[in-house]
């Protein structure tokens, strides 16, 4: 009678080493992927923020009719929590009758950086 001896069973050290490298760039790679999309999401909040308070000030001069003054002029323009500032520069085109109106929105926090910028015509109301 040949006595066995029970085979062990279980993981070597190395496949177990191999499978937390695995484990550790799969869980790397994710965490790189939710940080993009919570950055995204906050550009994302801010281009359509400053967006709208560009649109706000191009509509009060459609509204009330306005042919603006060429030049240039900088106020602030916040929408909910973010502090925006709002440039607006007036141009003057090769028609008399008409005029440019730019607004390029900033962030208070980083002024070098424009978040949007909107152009319209608007003509002089007779």
């Amino acid at each position: 009678m040949t006595m066995r001896t029970p085979r062990q069973r279980g993981f070597t050290l190395l496949e177990v080493l191999v499978a937390l490298v695995i484990v550790g760039t799969a869980l790397g790679a994710a965490l790189r992927a939710v940080g993009s999309l919570a950055a995204n999401g906050s550009s994302l909040r801010s281009s359509m923020m400053a967006t709208w308070s560009a649109e706000n000030r191009l509509v009060q001069i459609r509204i009330e009719k306005l042919f603006p003054e060429v030049g240039k002029r900088s106020f602030a323009c916040p929408q909910g929590d973010l502090h925006l500032m709002c440039e607006e520069e007036v141009r003057i085109t090769p028609n008399p009758s008409l005029r440019e109106i730019n607004v390029s929105v900033f962030d208070v926090d980083n002024p070098g950086r424009r978040i949007v910028r909107l152009i319209q015509v608007v003509p002089r109301q007779t």
